[in-house]
């Protein structure tokens, strides 16, 4: 009976973990393209502040995780330096849902693993098998096919989702580098808890000298859209709660289970994002963006046999 209240309880958890996942990706879609909000900074802002507050509530009062302290000076530096790293990444996916369609940013989105493989190797030396290698190949060349063949291609939308995609796989890579000693290692929700707070520090300053006129547009916005603030109040919390999910998840399945999962929730989120956003696909960019998925699984999968 047991085991089947923890089947239960698994699979309410992974379909938790799509819905939130694929929640705030599409909602941010909608915010950005859709509903005239055109401030990317202010939206990340708006998520690191819903993530500093929600993650001190679930660890410091609901104790969700224990709660680790920090040992010293440098691993705070360490933190802040991951801070600015996750910012980076996140602003410039959000930046990049304004120009380019779901379905094409989580194709440039796959590409993790190239860059993930590259920053190990020029930051750690870490070298895999050639065979591992190789599965690499399609995932580059399926991104390039899709690239080809986008009839809603953005330059500049794409080269800030690459930027976001690089910027992510350097903090997964930065992030083993920086606290890779068992007494400053973190889970992944005390780590939020403190970065979240740093990038909120980054991204206010950030937000009035980039877009000056946030503060007066996102009013007149709210006034024009009555369920502005509402969109903009769950969409925060779920950007916590994708977060919050993905530990659970972890933490109950595996991290190879993760890998699998985030592998299909990008085709799912794909097929979502052109039934509701209706934008146009070829039969080109679908089959560049299944050879980067397949590569991808392929990359995975060789990466496990191989350990």
């Amino acid at each position: 009976m047991s085991s089947k209240k923890d089947a239960v309880f698994i699979i309410s958890l992974v379909i938790l973990w799509y819905s939130t996942n694929i929640g705030v990706l599409l909602l941010n879609k909608f915010l950005l393209s859709n509903y005239g909000f055109s401030f990317p900074i202010f939206l990340t802002m708006c998520h690191m502040s819903a993530c500093a507050v929600l993650s001190y509530i679930s660890i410091i009062f609901l104790k969700l995780v224990p709660f680790q302290r920090l040992k010293s000076r440098s691993q705070f530096f360490r933190i802040a330096t991951l801070s600015i790293v996750f910012c980076a990444s996140v602003v410039g996916g959000n930046i990049s849902l304004k120009f380019l369609p779901v379905s094409f940013n989580q194709a440039v989105g796959a590409t993790t693993p190239f860059f993930t493989a590259l920053f190990a190797y020029l930051m750690t030396q870490k070298r895999e098998a050639w065979a591992t290698y190789a599965c690499l190949i399609p995932v580059v060349a399926g991104v390039v096919i899709a690239s080809g063949g986008e009839p809603s291609f953005h330059l500049y939308g794409f080269i800030m989702c690459i930027s976001a995609t690089a910027a992510r796989a350097f903090k997964s890579v930065l992030q083993g580098v920086l606290l890779s000693s068992e007494g400053e290692k973190l889970n992944s929700m005390n780590l939020m808890l403190y970065m979240a707070p740093i990038a909120v520090v980054v991204l206010i300053p950030a937000a009035f000298v980039m877009e000056p006129d946030v503060l007066d547009l996102v009013v007149t916005l709210g006034k024009e859209h009555k369920f502005m603030w509402t969109f903009l109040f769950v969409n925060s919390t779920m950007a916590y709660g994708a977060n919050l999910c993905n530990f659970l998840v972890t933490k109950h399945t595996s991290a190879l289970t993760l890998q699998v999962l985030g592998n299909a929730k990008g085709a799912v989120a794909v097929v979502i994002s052109i039934l509701i956003f209706r934008n146009p696909v070829t039969f080109i960019g679908i089959a560049g963006y299944t050879m980067t998925v397949m590569g991808v699984v392929a990359y995975g999968e060789s990466k496990r046999r191989l350990k």
